[in-house]
């Protein structure tokens, strides 16, 4: 473990041009320290503590509040009072989405494919404007492609979840028809994985990886060079670091091996994220207890599975 020090000159300079070049977006900031930070510690906490521990990223206590009561009317955390304080801990609902989320940015590239596919059919006429647009933006997230209308699909993977956008039983989910199987050995018929330039945009995602790692590889290459890191800095760099990777996996499909171009920089991004946070994981979460410790509220220790990020730590 470094040992703590001050506030590292060159480190402070990247964290105000990173944010002064692209200002986080307070409520999806919170999102990102709330599932990063505070859910492996499975514990209600104090909005106070999250206003100071948000202040060096710079979110003031009007954009926190209002975030938090967002997050807490769209269904992610529930609230009561303790006196004085307001204090909110995250909903079932908001616990299934984090584990949906950040499962993608934790856990390791998917396993082998085997070939097979997942296909999604949405009959014309079967659901509304409004539904039809909610059914792609969740496909979507969940790694799907339409290659046409009313047609999803993206390759079967066995480390990846099911379909977990539908819920089983759902009004949505009875308009659709849901298919896996391999493609027909027919020389006539196209292949499916002709249509991935189609489905997804492949190239962009590509160059959203890489300019991440042209962001973060200079303020990795500092932290790797020093004996001693501030624990403030190594908290805001790693909220930042996961809040921009994140930002990518939202446009990742996080398709198989065999279906990419050459050179894909996906697993060179991972590796990063993970050298960092083994850096970092340690002071980071020092000054996350002692953030709410300031406030009066004692943290309990991270879970066990916060300790097997990108691969274990």
């Amino acid at each position: 473990m470094r040992p703590a020090r001050g506030p590292d000159a060159a480190v402070a300079r990247w964290i105000r041009r990173r944010l002064a070049a692209a200002p986080p977006r307070a409520k999806s900031l919170v999102v990102t320290v709330w599932g990063d930070a505070l859910a492996p510690h499975g514990s209600a906490v104090w909005l106070s503590g999250l206003i100071r521990l948000l202040a060096p990223l710079g979110l003031n206590e009007r954009l926190v509040r209002t975030s938090v009561y967002r997050l807490a009317r769209e269904g992610w955390l529930a609230s009561r009072s303790e006196g004085r304080r307001s204090v909110y801990r995250l909903t079932p609902s908001g616990s299934r989405r984090f584990e949906d989320a950040y499962r993608r940015i934790y856990a390791p590239p998917s396993g082998r494919w085997d070939g097979s596919w997942e296909l999604i059919f949405a009959p014309p006429g079967r659901l509304s404007s409004p539904d039809r647009r909610e059914l792609e933006r969740q496909l979507s997230w969940a790694g799907f492609g339409a290659p046409g209308a009313g047609l999803f699909v993206r390759p079967r993977l066995g480390a990846r979840p099911g379909v977990p956008a539908i819920p089983e039983g759902s009004r949505l989910a009875k308009q659709l028809i849901v298919v896996s199987g391999r493609e027909p050995s027919a020389r006539n018929a196209r292949p499916l994985r002709a249509w991935v330039p189609l489905c997804w945009d492949v190239d962009a995602v590509a160059r959203e990886y890489r300019r991440f790692m042209a962001r973060y590889a200079p303020v990795l290459r500092i932290f790797s060079s020093r004996r001693a890191a501030d624990p403030e800095q190594c908290f805001v760099v790693r909220t930042l670091l996961i809040h921009d990777f994140r930002r990518v996996i939202l446009h990742d499909p996080q398709l198989p091996e065999e279906l990419l171009p050459r050179g894909w920089p996906a697993g060179n991004a991972y590796r990063l994220c993970g050298e960092f946070y083994r850096l970092t994981h340690r002071l980071a979460e020092r000054h996350l207890s002692r953030t709410f410790a300031e406030e009066g509220q004692r943290l309990p220790s991270a879970a066990r599975y916060f300790y097997r990020r990108f691969g274990g730590l």
